[in-house]
């Protein structure tokens, strides 16, 4: 596949409706901002099945599976930083099969609590995503399990994008969507259908966890450190070959935000809106005020907030540190 089509993205939807929930796309209480003469909205996708929109990959990814045959009795196994782990055992349940989830060994508590509660076989290895990514192909070579991936796959990243035809026919007029991009997935599935209804992308990355930047810089993926306080969603060292061809169309806007803003605009989140969220969405709302993007004069936009898998004690941390 070269490009993820609207096509694909359609397929998902119809192939997962039903098993997932539709986003909420609130109008947003400004706040600090009411100065700016824009509309936000926001996308609140960490009310979404297991905490994030990696629910709709995972259930796309499996029932493609099933209906061709190719489920197989092993069950499927994942490498994640956390949240994909969490959707792929959860879907598996769902349809009786077992599910092998590897992560690095600094995973968030809370994350490796939830996946044993999913009744996941859960394997710490490595420092990082990479490493717990070559654990699981050996893995899947010995055992036979079918091999899904956190957001390199076609039917992941399709899966993902149903988020963005949600959002459109809540906010049909919309004219810019601002989202976080660790390794691509969800972002190659929104971008697929911002293209056809004329929206502009904002994909906003960390600056020291920034694979899709690295990627444009270079023409091709390449791998990139790691090291940002939202590396646990964000953490990806490559990004996907369909993120890359996604962010080559004009429409799209790669936008980098440094760690502190990620926590003050995380911890913004909490302190003047109660939403309790992981890095990943102080991420893309920090992208909205970063000069790398300034939104114009009456421009409607949405953030997507995603995923809700944090420990809210560190959002008195997150506070105090701004």
């Amino acid at each position: 596949m070269n490009e993820l089509s609207i096509a694909d993205v359609e397929a998902a939807s119809a192939r997962i409706a039903g098993r997932v929930r539709e986003v909420v796309v609130a109008r947003a209480d400004r706040g600090r901002d009411s100065a700016d003469d824009y509309e936000l909205h926001w996308a609140l996708e960490f009310m979404q099945h297991t905490g994030t929109f990696k629910a709709r990959g995972a259930q796309n990814f499996l029932l493609a599976h099933r209906d061709a045959g190719t489920l197989p009795r092993a069950g499927v196994t994942i490498a994640s930083g956390g949240n994909a782990g969490l959707a792929c055992a959860w879907a598996a349940r769902q349809h009786g099969v077992p599910a092998t989830v590897f992560l690095p060994t600094g995973a968030p508590a809370v994350k490796v609590d939830r996946l044993r509660a999913y009744e996941a076989d859960v394997r710490l290895t490595g420092s990082e995503y990479a490493e717990a990514q070559a654990a699981c192909a050996e893995f899947s070579q010995q055992s036979g399990a079918l091999m899904s991936h956190a957001y390199d796959h076609p039917y992941v990243a399709a899966g993902a994008g149903t988020l963005m035809l949600e959002i459109l026919s809540r906010v049909p007029d919309l004219d810019t969507v601002v989202l976080s991009v660790g390794g691509g997935g969800l972002f190659a599935g929104v971008a697929a259908v911002a293209r056809e209804h004329g929206v502009r992308v904002v994909a906003v990355e960390p600056e020291n966890s920034h694979a899709l930047r690295a990627a444009l810089e270079a023409g091709r993926p390449v791998d990139v450190e790691v090291e940002s306080v939202a590396a646990d969603s964000l953490g990806a060292r490559r990004a996907s070959q369909l993120a890359l061809w996604a962010a080559r169309h004009g429409d799209v806007r790669s936008v980098l935000v440094p760690d502190h803003e990620i926590v003050t605009a995380r911890a913004r989140l909490w302190d003047e809106h109660r939403l309790v969220v992981e890095h990943a969405a102080g991420t893309a709302w920090a992208g909205l005020s970063s000069p790398g993007y300034l939104p114009g004069t009456g421009e409607k936009i949405c953030v997507v907030l995603c995923g809700a898998n944090t420990d809210p004690a560190s959002l008195g941390v997150d506070s105090r540190a701004r």
